[in-house]
């Protein structure tokens, strides 16, 4: 399996923090789904965004973070606008805050495409059309023409897939990409990244606090705890666990049909943020 992206050692630190929001992390990702879980404030989206150097307000450092046949650390602005959005995309958490209000989801998608190739508009909608009904949407010349707050919470998420992946990136980072939708339409969103890790060859980042989505959808988990990887195993393997935290985050979750009694308290201890990842 090829490496698309390989991090060794990327630190994080917000100017003014007392402490970095991510320390020393290191992983390899391949054509593959590689799941990053942790509680709110562990660094996982903090990870995601480093990546793409959408971070003005903090240093980032690392000994490696290279990207298929880019050094991301040595890039330079001009360079890193040719890949934000063409070969490495971000689907955001949540479209009612990533979407314009003001302007039509049809030609936010375009935009994605007009952005990183010269073609007139029309060649720009065809494009978008398509994406939209690869993503599911039954009717996507209506949709095109909605504003985000005409569509739901499912199908604003759809629009981001569709636009993120609009210009066949090679890696996709997914942060929290089923949030706050119900179980079917996470089925469905689920279902479209899965075929394009398979039928496109692309690597996949899924950021969540779901288990059961890491667990049943990614080949392998990254668990964080205050900026650290403290446990780094296959998904299948995710009930096998050995570190204490991530025993602790799958104990502390509601099963239907277990026991009725309250739900384990997690323990936190600080010298998990000093052992190596």
């Amino acid at each position: 399996m090829s490496v698309i992206l390989d991090v060794q050692n990327l630190s994080v630190a917000y100017r003014g923090a007392p402490s970095p929001a991510v320390n020393r992390v290191s992983f390899q990702l391949g054509q593959e789904r590689l799941g990053i879980v942790g509680e709110s404030g562990s660094g996982k989206s903090t990870v995601g965004r480093a990546l793409l150097k959408l971070l003005d307000s903090a240093d980032i450092t690392a000994d490696r973070m290279r990207f298929q046949d880019v050094d991301l650390l040595a890039a330079s602005e001009r360079q890193m606008l040719g890949i934000r959005g063409k070969r490495m995309s971000m689907i955001l958490q949540d479209p009612k805050f990533s979407l314009n209000p003001i302007r039509k989801v049809g030609d936010q998608v375009a935009e994605a495409w007009l952005a990183h190739n010269r073609a007139p508009h029309r060649d720009a909608k065809a494009r978008a059309l398509e994406m939209l009904e690869s993503v599911s949407i039954r009717d996507p010349e209506r949709v095109y023409d909605m504003y985000p707050h005409q569509v739901s919470g499912g199908m604003g998420q759809r629009v981001m897939i569709a636009m993120m992946l609009l210009t066949d990136p090679q890696l996709v980072i997914a942060d929290e990409p089923t949030s706050a939708l119900d179980v079917t339409v996470r089925m469905q969103v689920l279902s479209i990244l899965d075929t394009l890790v398979r039928d496109r060859g692309i690597g996949l980042i899924v950021i969540s606090h779901d288990l059961n989505l890491v667990r049943n959808f990614c080949d392998r988990v990254l668990i964080m705890y205050a900026g650290r990887v403290v446990e780094s195993l296959a998904a299948a393997d995710l009930d096998r666990a050995q570190h204490p935290y991530t025993q602790g985050l799958l104990a502390a979750q509601p099963r239907i049909g277990g026991p009725r009694r309250p739900l384990p308290v997690l323990q936190r201890r600080p010298e998990w943020a000093q052992e190596p990842s």
